[in-house]
């Protein structure tokens, strides 16, 4: 289960809906399961299809979050036009086994679906998201 405070929540749907119809993409530290800050990343390559977070902005917040005794519990971005479930290049490009990977689809902007999940060795399995207020 991902625990995820509806402050932070917003945020993601926020910096996902104001890249579009780009993917937005992004960091989310905390400490096991629990996040508590978010890096919201810039797409070095925009693109509605695809992100590549900026390499320098990535190297930074994984500073940060050693600095701060945080560790990256997942990596979220958005899908603008498909639904929220990892496509083949994101089950290709998931070199984080112990990381979440949160979507956030965009296919109807004014109700964005969220979802999470666990993707190792090209295995796809769905992990529960709790947002308390």
């Amino acid at each position: 289960m991902l625990i995820i405070p509806r402050v932070i929540l917003d945020k993601i749907i926020s910096h996902c809906r104001s890249v579009y119809p780009d993917e937005a993409c992004g960091v989310l530290a905390g400490e096991k399961n629990v996040v508590q800050k978010i890096y919201e990343m810039t797409n070095a390559e925009p693109s509605p299809v695809s992100y590549f977070m900026d390499p320098k902005e990535q190297f930074s917040a994984m500073k940060e979050m050693r600095r701060e005794g945080l560790h990256m519990v997942a990596i979220y971005h958005s899908h603008p036009g498909s639904p929220a479930y990892p496509s083949a290049k994101d089950v290709s490009l998931a070199f984080y086994a112990d990381s979440l990977y949160m979507i956030v689809g965009l296919s109807y902007r004014d109700k964005p679906e969220v979802r999470v999940f666990r993707i190792v060795e090209g295995n796809v399995s769905e992990t529960e998201i709790e947002v308390p207020d």
